[in-house]
């Protein structure tokens, strides 16, 4: 398998950045690799275990690899306003782009497998498997999820890493196989070393502790296969378990071992479940339900407004309110789906550019002499001649109802995804939301 082709490392735009990425193999179909934490593609083929998993990889695929914003040779990102985890999905897109991939399997190992996660669920079309391997859903614990760590020592893990960035204590958790492999733990300290700064890498780790896509699992629709360890210390087998129970379908394999890195010990069993699995892989029918954010706008107060300034001058205001509004949508990638009267429907590929979406439209109307509610939410939609239906689009629309003048509101949903992104919310409070079940927990969006 040493014989696979492999192109240098070249660049695709994402942004304003860089991503740097490799196409290895010829394979019948296209398999994205989703490194976790940090990477750097250069030096993975140095290591030769490492370069033996990936070219058996790309001995059945054509194996597209890249590093994450903020790692490798990837554009670097100021340590304190760190990606997204929907900003980093977008990564993945645009490398598939830039390759030509209209569509491909994601394979995502530990932290990796978030992004894997939040794009499967939000661009199904392009997805035809997902394989998530030592991955994890959220990284701080909770009553209803006892595996991850607490705050205090997620705290302390962070401050240990940048004090000890690229030595030794790096194998006690990652790969205790290796404790004794001192060629194996010299090239790794240079790999970790070359793919982030110590701050950089305390940075990531912040960032990482915000991650929680426990509510996306239940909307991913392709094939789906779960490994993970009996004895990882770094993410546990339970988790996985917790995974694959929300996933409709999944196939979850539970396979001997210490290591959290998937590409030492034996990697051989759990290159087999990949392949077995990859190779049988049948696509379904087009996916016609998709994780989308929606928003939700209306104009406060247009009866009076309209009473007041008569027929002619309010028709003419709100054209003026529906240009800004399609200024914004087209700014920040939303898409329109209806306009009813004075109000809007418009969906997103990710909820961040929807709260800046709406908080820039509030601003933009604010100049008209107008004031517009918002309300938007996160959830999977079906999508219907153009329309989108399901209990999502209720939730965002009831959210929106509860907004007042001039406020953006999100759902709890919407709140967790966007951790991490710089936007400030503040909650409102529980709510019925009339036709739903259950209280919702309800977010103030305070700045963007």
């Amino acid at each position: 398998m040493g014989d696979v082709e492999r192109s240098e490392t070249r660049y695709a735009r994402s942004g304003d950045l860089s991503i740097a990425y490799q196409v290895v193999g010829d394979g019948p179909f296209d398999l994205v690799y989703v490194p976790g934490w940090v990477s750097n593609i250069e030096l993975m083929w140095e290591e030769p275990g490492l370069a033996r998993f990936l070219e058996r990889l790309a001995s059945f695929s054509r194996l597209i690899l890249f590093d994450k914003r903020g790692t490798g040779l990837s554009d670097p990102v100021p340590t304190d306003g760190l990606p997204t985890l929907e900003e980093r999905m977008d990564d993945v897109r645009a490398v598939m782009d830039a390759v030509g991939s209209e569509q491909a399997a994601l394979l995502g190992h530990s932290e990796g497998g978030n992004m894997c996660v939040l794009f499967t669920a939000t661009y199904p079309e392009r997805t035809t498997a997902l394989l998530l391997v030592g991955s994890y859903a959220k990284r701080i614990r909770s009553e209803d999820y006892p595996w991850a760590p607490t705050v205090e020592q997620r705290s302390r893990e962070i401050e240990e890493t940048e004090a000890t960035w690229g030595s030794p204590e790096a194998f006690q958790t990652l790969a205790p196989s290796k404790a004794r492999d001192q060629a194996f733990q010299r090239w790794f300290g240079r790999y970790l070393r070359q793919s982030a700064s110590p701050k950089a890498a305390a940075a990531l780790l912040r960032m990482n502790t915000q991650i929680d896509v426990r509510d996306v699992l239940p909307t991913i629709g392709v094939p789906t296969l779960l490994i993970y360890r009996t004895d990882d210390a770094d993410v546990q087998v339970d988790e996985g378990r917790y995974i694959a129970a929300r996933i409709p379908g999944s196939r979850f394999v539970e396979l001997p071992g210490i290591d959290h890195l998937m590409w030492t010990g034996d990697t051989d069993a759990l290159l087999d479940e990949i392949e077995g699995f990859l190779t049988g892989v049948r696509r379904g029918p087009d996916p016609d339900r998709v994780l989308a954010t929606v928003l939700f706008t209306d104009v406060v107060g247009s009866t009076e407004t309209a009473n007041r300034v008569g027929d002619r001058a309010w028709r003419s205001l709100l054209d003026r309110h529906h240009q800004v509004i399609r200024r914004e949508l087209e700014r920040w990638r939303g898409r329109e789906i209806d306009t009813a009267g004075d109000g809007f429907l418009a969906t997103f590929d990710g909820p961040a550019r929807g709260i800046r979406c709406a908080v820039a439209a509030t601003e933009g109307v604010r100049d008209l002499g107008l004031q517009i509610r918002a309300g938007l939410h996160t959830g999977e939609v079906e999508i219907a001649d153009g329309n989108v239906r399901g209990i999502a689009v209720h939730i965002g629309s009831r959210v929106s109802g509860l907004a007042g003048p001039g406020e953006v509101l999100v759902s709890r949903t919407v709140a967790d995804l966007v951790a991490g992104s710089g936007i400030v919310l503040a909650e409102r409070g529980e709510h019925e939301l009339k036709g739903v079940p259950g209280r919702w927990l309800v977010y103030a969006v305070e700045s963007a």
